[in-house]
């Protein structure tokens, strides 16, 4: 059965299940979207999680229906571009909890579609303040708390945009590809002290803001796979960082984009094709904090 965006209920991947028993858990741009679906997954692996966002309402929504689970959930109205705002989530989190360990900064945003010389200077500065400050804010305050009780793990949002250039979206491209080089020296910075730091890349993900923007025939030229991914793929990508299973794993970004950053495939005779034109210069980015890319 399906909400009413038009997108199936959110189910937490089985296979996540006891993965992150007894840690705690800070996911920022949780309110919709993939952040909701790593909510519910984070929790589903046995984490307690502390959901912000700007959306007081619809992050309460996520809490709820993860408490309705059997499974702790609390909610924390959170601007990710104010550092009093993200210094009061972890106290939050550490007063409620009295630990940090784990850590899903998910929240971020773009803008309308225009040529680089066309875009306003406040929509550059948005995006750049959504994505490259809010991440720097948030590892800001968490990894101080983390190295309290020994260390822990943190996952970044960026995009398959953050690893290439992407025509009409130069500041969300800009912010994504800072998202990274943040995650790379945050990840050299605490490698010694036990603290991790990833980042995810996803590629084409159904959520609220892609229903009826993407066609199933774009996905299956535009994607190796033949799809659009699914927002539980990526939050189960984000368990798997935040786990023990990938203790050996730091400064990474792992693509979730079913192949599109692989390479290109070409038409030859008796051979369908993987990938036409990008999706990507279909889409519209939303001037909501949300990833979809």
């Amino acid at each position: 059965m399906e909400d009413s965006s038009g997108l199936p209920p959110l189910r937490g991947p089985a296979t996540v299940k006891g993965m992150l028993a007894g840690k705690v858990a800070i996911i920022t741009g949780a309110s919709r979207g993939i952040g909701a679906a790593a909510a519910t997954a984070f929790a589903q692996a046995g984490a307690k999680v502390v959901l912000a966002a700007r959306d007081e309402e619809a992050l309460r929504r996520v809490a709820d229906g993860i408490d309705g689970t059997g499974s702790v959930a609390v909610s924390v109205p959170t601007d990710v571009t104010d550092p009093r705002s993200v210094e009061k989530l972890v106290e939050f989190a550490l007063e409620k909890f009295h630990r940090l360990d784990l850590a899903f900064n998910n929240a971020g945003g773009g803008h309308m579609p225009a040529p680089l010389a066309e875009l306003d200077v406040e929509q550059f500065d948005q995006a750049l303040g959504a994505n490259a400050r809010g991440t720097f804010l948030s590892m800001k305050y968490e990894i101080p708390a983390m190295l309290k009780t020994g260390g822990g793990s943190i996952v970044n949002m960026s995009s398959t945009a953050g690893l290439q250039g992407v025509n009409g979206i130069a500041g969300y491209v800009a912010g994504k590809h800072a998202v990274i080089g943040l995650t790379k020296a945050a990840a050299m910075d605490y490698a010694k002290k036990n603290v991790r730091v990833n980042a995810v890349a996803p590629g084409p993900i159904l959520t609220e803001r892609t229903v009826g923007v993407i066609s199933p025939d774009q996905a299956m030229f535009a994607v190796p796979v033949g799809r659009i991914g699914n927002r539980e793929e990526v939050a189960a990508v984000a368990v798997w960082l935040c786990s023990d299973l990938s203790s050996f794993v730091t400064g990474a970004v792992v693509p979730v984009d079913g192949g599109r950053l692989a390479g290109v495939s070409f038409s030859r005779p008796g051979v369908t094709p993987a990938v036409t034109p990008s999706i990507s210069d279909q889409r519209k980015p939303s001037k909501v904090r949300e990833n979809r890319w």
